[in-house]
């Protein structure tokens, strides 16, 4: 019985180690503060700590930094840009360094943390805009997932059972 106990206890350990955890670390952010609520009151949000995400609109290299201008998702609980729900306000991140564009290309999900930094006017368009900065200290590049294929869900596999009697 002490074996069953300390075998199914090891497979519990092994199963733990297994979970995912986020892809950036969001701990100590502001959740509250969406880029919305930012470009509302700028005062109040400047030099607060968030973690914002969206759909890549543009990329722009500069010579030290990268900005990547984003249509902003609210974050579900892994982290991801929900696309499936209202966007928010356009923001821009700002990170230093050098970002490959094509990879950080138009319709790409991206997650971020960083400082708000203030405010910057641009366009969208022909309309004047204000997006909100974010100096970007952890960026997540969200892996672009492939449409799945019609058709059943169901796999078989083999597995471990135990029969306790």
């Amino acid at each position: 019985m002490e074996k069953l106990i300390r075998t199914i206890l090891s497979c519990a350990v092994l199963l733990a180690a297994c979970a995912t955890t986020p892809p950036i670390n969001v701990a100590g952010t502001d959740a509250a503060l969406t880029p919305t609520k930012a470009v509302t009151d700028i005062e109040t949000a400047r030099g607060r700590h968030v973690a914002w995400g969206g759909s890549i609109i543009n990329t722009t290299n500069r010579p030290d930094t990268t900005e990547i201008e984003l249509l902003a998702y609210p974050l579900d609980s892994g982290g991801r840009p929900d696309s499936t729900a209202a966007a928010q306000q356009r923001f821009l991140i700002v990170r230093s360094g050098y970002l490959e564009s094509a990879d950080y290309r138009a319709g790409r999900l991206i997650s971020a943390t960083g400082t708000v930094t203030g405010t910057r006017a641009g366009k969208v368009g022909e309309a004047s805009y204000v997006y909100p900065v974010l100096l970007a200290d952890q960026l997540y590049l969200w892996p672009i997932e492939e449409p799945r294929q019609p058709g059943s869900n169901v796999r078989f596999g083999i597995g471990i059972g135990i029969i306790l009697h």
